[in-house]
């Protein structure tokens, strides 16, 4: 049964598991607050995304991608929310009472954050152009293709937010904690960078 869309499950793995914006924000999520605290940030994302999938199925996505003034405003918001990420990054504080004072990224904050994300709009445009259900109505196609690529995409992510809350208890020495965050901060600034080019 699973055969006819083995083609869009494998697109919406390798899309969902690579790195971008989502998987960074989920993985110093993870570090931050752990795997369960995390779990709106994490569903914010699976279920706004299923929703620019659905918009961009119906060819919305493909309108507001060709005006010129909506690329800016989505490459502006996306890099500006990274560079904020970024200088959060700069230092890390494990220390619990801090843990305690920050909060996580909310589940509407992550949904609302999807149409911010061009590696999102690129992702939800090439597969609904490519991997649409053919030979149904319209409606149920792109149901059917909101719901595997959701499916697909949340075990995807947990990753990322679980290998942050791993990666959190080897974090507890200096120098290392040191190494973490220039690393994050380096792969969240290209990620802004990378939005414009």
């Amino acid at each position: 049964m699973l055969i006819p869309y083995l083609p869009l499950i494998m697109f919406a793995f390798v899309s969902s598991i690579t790195p971008g914006p989502n998987n960074i924000m989920l993985t110093s999520s993870g570090i931050w607050f752990g795997f369960r605290r995390s779990i709106p940030h994490m569903l914010g994302i699976t279920i706004g995304f299923g929703v620019l999938l659905a918009v961009c199925a119906t060819g919305i996505g493909a309108l507001v991608m060709a005006a010129p003034a909506a690329q800016f405003a989505l490459r502006a918001a996306g890099s500006g929310y990274l560079l904020y990420l970024a200088w959060q990054l700069r230092s890390m504080d494990f220390d619990r009472q801090a843990g305690q004072a920050r909060q996580p990224m909310g589940f509407v904050a992550a949904a609302v954050f999807q149409f911010c994300n061009p590696k999102a709009w690129v992702m939800a445009i090439t597969g609904g152009a490519a991997f649409l259900p053919q030979g149904m109505p319209a409606p149920l196609a792109i149901a059917i293709y909101c719901l595997v690529f959701c499916a697909v995409n949340l075990p995807c992510i947990s990753v990322w937010t679980g290998a942050g809350a791993l990666l959190r208890r080897y974090l507890s020495q200096p120098l290392w904690r040191k190494v973490f965050c220039a690393v994050m901060v380096a792969l969240t600034v290209y990620s802004a960078v990378a939005i414009w080019l």
